[in-house]
């Protein structure tokens, strides 16, 4: 097999698993000028609480030749732009529908297909792909990034996304770890290992640093009531039953259709680190649910996860060295990950659990992506502190 190479995965060193390429300067042609308008129109509409009525105003594209055709940043662009559309469409009202129209449902369908994921709103079009910088000649850092699509256009919403963003970016760095990593388990190579490791040790400090600015912008309770409510999905949803049905798509013969919302499970970060560090979680519903969110990420960075989950020796190798320094380093960055993970837990509770107790007199534990996540990420926690190795 080819030696793993980062570029082969979409991937950058300096933007990890962020688009490639400068979001905010992709021009889409000029028949889907319907579409770009009403996206960006969405914090003006959502507001009226009719937002269907003008969404269903869009003329009725057909994409198979743009998708067949253009280049991939204007596909994933169109895919935003759509995303966004339906989401508002069916969470931007009282009551969900129980269809989406031909106008969003066949261009969304066709836009999912081309890029191998999924025909509703998943972290790539809500995080990967959906920023721009200020500067674009400066780094891909909190002070100096925006949002290309919004739904409420607020501060607390594009914070939680744009941390997100600069989460994203910095991780790019302990990716580039990964190839040499797991060439010096293979070549036996204690010292390089040592190195590597502590690299990534070091930039997980980073990212966690990232990672604890969250509530300096967005607030738990405009999160729960205004951000939070258009990244479901219609998966394990009570609201929506079955599914949703998707106008005018034959393939899905008027059968309704359930997909998991958004959610940060869907980043690509912690499964690769898990995949290299050789971190393993039991065969249980949370194990199932992760695996299922595989198929939400871009085909590239799944790939990439899946050759590291079939390459790296790296655990084995750390354990067999009998070398107190490269195990130290090993658990150092096992540590960082389990406390990434209670970070997240510590981010649900109060983001979440706490807002649905406070509002409607009872919690909520079923998260964004349909799944009692309280439970789940308590357990996926533990699991990975679990998982050091002893000395």
């Amino acid at each position: 097999m080819d030696a793993l190479e980062l570029s082969d995965h979409d991937i950058t060193p300096e933007r990890g698993f962020l688009c490639g390429y400068d979001a905010d300067a992709v021009r889409l042609p000029a028949d889907l000028a319907p579409a770009v308008e009403a996206a960006a129109s969405l914090p003006r509409t959502l507001p009226t609480g009719r937002v269907r009525a003008h969404l269903e105003q869009l003329p009725e594209l057909d994409l198979t030749g743009f998708c067949a055709e253009a280049a991939d940043p204007a596909v994933r662009s169109a895919m935003v732009r759509y995303a966004f559309m339906a989401q508002a469409y069916v969470w931007g009202e009282a009551a969900p529908p129980a269809r989406l129209p031909a106008t969003l449902a066949k261009p969304i369908w066709a836009l999912a297909r081309r890029l191998g994921e999924k025909p509703l709103l998943s972290y790539s079009a809500y995080v990967l792909d959906n920023w721009g910088r200020l500067d674009s000649a400066g780094p891909i850092a909190l002070d100096n990034l925006f949002m290309v699509q919004n739904f409420l256009a607020g501060q607390d919403e594009a914070w939680f996304v744009l941390v997100h963003v600069a989460i994203e970016a910095r991780a790019g760095a302990m990716l580039a770890e990964a190839p040499a990593l797991i060439a010096a388990a293979d070549q036996h190579d204690a010292d390089s290992a040592e190195r590597g490791l502590l690299a990534v040790a070091a930039v997980w400090d980073d990212v966690s640093a990232i990672f604890d600015r969250m509530p300096e912008r967005c607030d738990p309770y405009i999160y729960f009531h205004r951000v939070r409510p258009y990244i479901h999905g219609w998966k394990d949803n009570p609201a929506l039953g079955a599914g949703l049905v998707y106008e005018g798509v034959a393939e899905t013969g008027g059968e309704p259709q359930a997909f998991r919302g958004q959610t940060g499970a869907q980043s690509s970060i912690v499964p690769a680190l898990d995949a290299l560090l050789g971190v393993r979680h039991a065969q249980d519903p949370l194990r199932s649910y992760l695996d299922e969110l595989h198929a939400y990420r871009p085909p590239a960075h799944r790939r990439f996860i899946d050759r590291l989950r079939a390459e790296s020796r790296l655990r084995a190798f750390v354990a067999a060295a009998g070398r107190p320094a490269l195990r130290e380093a090993y658990n150092e960055c096992v540590l960082r990950v389990a406390r990434f993970r209670a970070r997240h837990l510590e981010y649900a509770a109060s983001y979440i659990h706490r807002q649905a107790r406070d509002s409607a007199g009872n919690a909520t534990d079923v998260g964004t992506g349909g799944t009692p996540f309280m439970a789940y990420l308590k357990k996926h926690r533990d699991e990975t502190a679990a998982q050091l190795l002893p000395g």
